[in-house]
């Protein structure tokens, strides 16, 4: 099954790795270490223009960052682990 999170951005749910939220993650200097080498490397994808809340690790080690909070992404991605 697929999440929507957000604009016209949907992933596999058997690709998430972790959702994470973006403001109490990047405190660490080690998260915005992680963002910042990957943004580099061109792995991290945003979603929106919009305030970013929340990002999206996956496999591949890409990165989607949303407008969404991590609270919404994973509510969405615990209701279709239910529906399974």
């Amino acid at each position: 099954m697929y999440i929507h999170i957000g604009q016209n951005t949907a992933i596999s749910d058997k690709e998430i790795i972790g959702i994470f939220d973006l403001e109490s993650t990047t405190v660490s200097k080690i998260t915005r270490d992680y963002l910042h080498t990957n943004e580099k490397k061109k792995n991290v994808y945003y979603v929106s223009a919009e305030m970013p809340r929340s990002f999206v690790v996956c496999e591949g080690r890409r990165i989607f960052v949303s407008h969404l909070s991590s609270g919404t992404v994973a509510r969405r991605s615990r209701a279709i682990m239910n529906d399974e």
